[in-house]
């Protein structure tokens, strides 16, 4: 593996009367491996170097780090703004769920059953027999188990029977942020940790018409917000009853399509039916005034959608944001040789971040006087900055500044003049870049496949969603699951109907399904 020294010349004319030619180690890059070498290190190196999140001293934890959490926080304002909009209003429910609680409804009790952490004892003591250790306490055994939420259902619809009682109460559009664990054994950041980060909406219904609008309308604002702040194209589908949340009547989703062909489920929401309202007997007296029992939704995203967005549109050189979502969406390095030139220079910087913040971008001046130019250079390259302001006196002189966009690494130069209409332009055309890019990529890697041979062949050779006949049989679906570990990402909605025989079975089908290998 190659280390990656570079020599960086400032070439631009502006720059030459500085003469400082920077020989730099290019910390964030170094040792990168390509994406077609290793995709999955690859990943983790962006992760890790981008200062994203790191493992944590508990397994299969991690830590987000300031940068990281900084995305997740743009998402949820983005997300928790477009729930509002919609009606929801947020709350919070205990992290810890009594076990007859969580087995009250079997189905959902059931699939989650392998991945619960459970909670036995409320003290420890120390411990006679190895001093300055300590122990459980054999006597502080909690009378019924507590298990440590992997999702809110339960909790959420046995406080639920509490709130609803009359058609007055409904619907009632409740959502929170929240944290849940899932004790995973194979985990990598983001992904998939024993611990994630989400939100989870639960809402309840006094018709089962109203409830599948619900359903709808939130699965409308996931892809509206994966696509229009995330910049992914996303496919639209329903999961067939083997990959349906546990305890659920349908199950919505939204399925992007990664870099190295493989699908990531980015976002679900289920329709529950009266599910829930069965198990924990909520009801609520109709119109008429006859007891009905009500009818649940719920949806969520997690912080999987950091891993989405990281395989989505980054490349060899590092991270690449969408500006919607980065952190701050301009960096202006100043470049100077003398204390006279820096306080010229930084003035001009600090000017020019007032007059973008005004136009609502979000800026960071970096002027570190720890680092070279070329170090924030490559620094901010790698995290995935979109545009990079570099401003040196002969630009100062001269009214104008480098700009270097990210996701083409293209530069150019601009005057001070109108400097924050272009640099709004330039963002709204980084955005659109990057989407119409995924967008191309997932046609391109979207196939449609007649034959098991066919479907064989393209899952090995290409990857990516592959269209194809599938009989309608748990059975069919999970031998192809088993044989090739490609499973059906979704039915897509509004889908045509076509006859055709299965590809696995030969039996009839009447339309094709989107199948993928998946994260």
């Amino acid at each position: 593996m190659n280390v990656a020294f570079v020599e960086l010349y400032y070439f631009s004319q502006r720059f030459q009367n500085l003469q400082i030619p920077y020989h730099i180690k290019l910390s964030m890059s170094k040792d990168l491996v390509t994406r077609e070498a290793n995709y999955s290190q690859w990943y983790n190196d962006i992760v890790t170097k981008a200062d994203l999140a790191e493992n944590s001293a508990v397994r299969g934890c991690m830590v987000i780090k300031p940068y990281g959490y900084a995305i997740w926080e743009k998402m949820q304002q983005a997300l928790d703004k477009m729930f509002k909009e919609t009606g929801h209003v947020n709350a919070y429910f205990p992290l810890f769920v009594p076990k007859s609680l969580f087995e009250a409804e079997e189905k959902n009790a059931e699939g989650f059953a392998k991945e619960c952490a459970i909670v036995t004892h409320y003290r420890l003591k120390n411990d006679p027999d190895k001093p300055g250790k300590l122990m459980v306490d054999p006597h502080a055994k909690l009378e019924e188990e507590l298990i440590v939420r992997p999702t809110s259902e339960a909790i959420i619809w046995s406080t639920y029977k509490g709130w609803i009682q009359s058609y007055r109460d409904l619907p009632l559009l409740i959502n929170q942020w929240a944290n849940v664990v899932r004790w995973e054994m194979r985990t990598r950041l983001f992904l998939r940790t024993a611990e994630f980060l989400w939100q989870e909406g639960h809402t309840a219904h006094s018709s089962e018409k109203e409830a599948i609008e619900e359903t709808e309308r939130m699965l409308e604002v996931y892809a509206d917000f994966a696509e229009n702040f995330m910049a992914i194209p996303v496919l639209k589908g329903v999961k067939t009853e083997n990959e349906r949340f546990a305890g659920a009547v349908n199950t919505y989703c939204i399925e992007a399509l990664m870099q190295d062909g493989k699908a990531l489920q980015a976002g679900t929401s289920h329709f529950l039916g009266q599910n829930f309202a069965h198990a924990f007997d909520v009801k609520f007296a109709n119109k008429e005034g006859k007891l009905e029992h009500v009818w649940g939704t719920s949806w969520g995203v997690s912080t999987r959608l950091m891993g989405a967005l990281i395989m989505s549109h980054s490349d060899d050189k590092g991270l690449v944001l969408p500006p919607k979502l980065a952190p701050f969406q301009v960096v202006i390095v100043p470049i100077y040789r003398t204390d006279e030139e820096q306080s010229l220079v930084s003035s001009k910087s600090l000017e020019i971040k007032k007059e973008l913040e005004k136009v609502g971008v979000s800026v960071k001046f970096d002027n570190r006087d720890t680092h070279k130019p070329g170090f924030k250079f490559a620094e901010h390259e790698f995290k995935g900055v979109p545009l990079r302001i570099a401003i040196g006196p002969r630009d100062v002189e001269n009214g104008t500044v480098e700009v270097a966009r990210r996701d083409t690494l293209e530069k150019s130069t601009l005057l001070t003049s109108d400097l924050s209409v272009k640099i709004v332009h330039l963002l709204e055309q980084i955005q659109q870049n990057l989407y119409d890019k995924a967008l191309d990529f997932r046609t391109n890697n979207t196939h449609k496949a007649d034959t098991w041979e066919e479907f064989q062949r393209l899952l090995d050779d290409k990857g990516g969603f592959i269209s194809a006949h599938w009989d309608g049989t748990p059975e069919t679906e999970e031998k192809i699951k088993e044989l090739t570990k490609a499973a059906i990402r979704c039915i897509p909605l509004n889908n045509n109907k076509e006859q055709g025989k299965c590809i696995f079975s030969g039996n009839p089908s009447n339309e094709r399904v989107i199948f993928a290998r998946a994260y």
